[in-house]
Order: structure tokens, then C-alpha cells, then sequence
């Protein structure tokens, strides 16, 4: 299996990529191509190119959750596919795979921080499957669906509000989601955010996959100025777990890179990272 970061906030050097604070994942194997999330813009889709990628031929498209750092690239990927079918290039017209309310309306302090293509509009463009329940995308590729979130110092705090039943109330972002490769030697998980907390991500993970052992993690951790109470259990329970390696990037601060180096194997993160497992 391998995964190419398309996007992220840093960027490796000796090629000129373009980073954004977001992300966006080409996840393949022998058998199946995944786009895991969509960055904010086009720039996925420049990334790609080079790094010979043309994305034409992907499988799926998994969004993690649905905030604009992780759907705006919705467009111009459906922009793509319309410019290959009107020059007769082929393409893979791939599913898309997200939470029920991955793509309701979404705000920050009186700002629009959502999907600006809503479901009805998804819905002609990709064969759409939103699912609360984890799905197996391949026999060793599961989509999550809603985390359980069983620990008491994660998800203590709204992001805005998001839309429910024409009401506007606190977002916990219950559509927060990640993606596990299960392998010989244990599970990669990939997240978006973990708004859902980062451990609670990882014991669903272990639960859904009937496995303990953590090979990887790689993405968001949500860890910028966590509160006290995220910080001291979040250290505790990776001071308490035996995770050989993790690449946290995007919203985990060096601080908190500094801190769990302290407790596992920190690696680097940017655009243009290949991992092979």
C-alpha cells in the first residue's frame, strides 16, 4: 500500500509543490485508487501532476468530514471529469463516501465553513454512499463512519454550528470520520481532523478491526491549543499505548509534535511524501 500526501500545510523540499492549510490523500494498492479528502482548492490536482498522477482513475473519494479545508476541492475535481469527458478522455467516475452530515451547512463565528456543493448537487456528479456504520471500501480498507467517542477529555467543545432540522446549533461534528488499512503487522489509520478526539478514533479503529496493534497514523490530530483536559489525556493515553509511529501534521502545532515525540516516533509530514507499507 501506498500514500501520497497531494496536500498539506508544509511542503517537502526539492520539488516545487504548493501547500495549503488542509489536506488531501492518494491512498492506493494493487487493487483500489482512494482520493481521501480534497484540500480547499485546485492545488490537489496540481500536486497530483506532479507527481504523475492524473486522478482520472480513482476508485473512490473518501471525505473525512466536511469542512471547507477538506471538501473545496470538490469542484474543480468535478470540473476535471467535465473537461476529460468533453475532450474524450476516459475516466473513472468514482464513489464518494462520507457521513450523512458531512455536507450540511456549516458556520464559525457568522462564517461558512462547509461543503459549498451540498448533497443534492454530490449526488449528480458521484455515485454517493453516506454511511454512520463502518464500511469496507476492500477487505482491508474500512471507512469508519461516526467514531464512538467513550473517553471523558476529547470532543468537550463545539466548532460553531451546523444545520439540524432547519436549526442552527453546536457543531461536534458528529461526521468526523477516518479511514484504516489493516496489514499483516497491525492498522495505518488516516485521519482528516479527528475532531472526533485522536484516541477516540484509535480505540473505534482497534473495535472495528478487531486489532491492537497501531502501525501508523497519519494526518490531523487536532492538537493546536488543545484545553488542559485534551492535553493530559491525550498524552496519558499515548504515554499508555504501544503506537510504533505516527505523521501528524496539518492541525497538530510543533508543540504538541514535540510532546508525543516524547512518548512514540514523530515523523515528518508535507506534500510530496510517498509511505509505502
Amino acid at each position: 500500500m501506498q500514500i501520497k500526501v497531494l496536500v498539506d500545510n508544509n511542503t517537502i523540499i526539492d520539488r516545487y509543490y504548493v501547500g495549503e492549510p488542509a489536506i488531501s490523500y492518494l491512498v492506493s494498492d494493487e487493487k483500489t485508487k482512494i482520493l481521501f479528502d480534497l484540500g480547499y482548492s485546485d492545488i490537489f490536482i496540481k500536486n497530483a501532476r506532479q507527481m504523475d498522477e492524473t486522478l482520472l482513475d480513482i476508485d473512490y473519494v473518501v471525505v473525512s468530514h466536511g469542512h471547507n479545508d477538506h471538501t473545496g476541492g470538490l469542484t474543480p475535481l468535478v470540473k476535471l471529469y467535465s473537461e476529460a469527458k468533453t475532450e474524450k478522455v476516459s475516466f473513472i467516475n468514482p464513489k464518494l463516501i462520507a457521513h450523512p452530515e458531512a455536507f450540511t451547512y456549516k458556520e464559525y463565528e457568522g462564517d461558512e465553513i462547509g461543503s459549498l456543493i451540498g448533497r443534492e448537487k454530490i449526488n449528480k456528479y458521484f455515485d454517493v454512499t453516506l454511511s454512520k456504520e463502518p464500511l469496507w471500501i476492500a477487505d482491508n480498507i474500512v471507512f469508519l463512519g461516526e467514531i464512538e467517542r467513550g473517553n471523558d477529555f476529547e470532543n468537550l467543545d463545539p466548532v460553531g454550528c451546523c444545520e439540524e432540522n432547519g436549526v442552527m446549533v453546536d457543531d461536534y461534528v458528529k461526521d468526523d470520520s477516518a479511514m484504516v488499512y489493516k496489514t499483516d503487522e497491525g492498522l495505518i489509520i488516516i485521519t482528516g481532523c479527528s475532531h472526533a478526539g485522536i484516541c477516540n478514533i484509535i480505540e473505534y479503529a482497534k473495535k472495528v478491526c478487531q486489532d491492537d496493534r497501531i502501525v501508523d497514523i497519519l494526518g490531523g490530530f487536532h492538537l493546536m491549543n488543545p484545553s488542559e483536559t485534551q492535553r493530559n489525556g491525550t498524552l496519558e493515553y499515548f504515554k499508555n499505548c504501544d503506537i510504533k509511529n505516527i505523521h501528524p501534521c496539518h492541525c497538530t502545532s510543533l508543540k504538541y509534535k514535540i510532546e508525543l515525540s516524547k512518548l512514540t516516533s514523530v515523523n515528518e509530514v508535507g506534500v510530496g511524501l510517498s509511505l509505502a507499507y
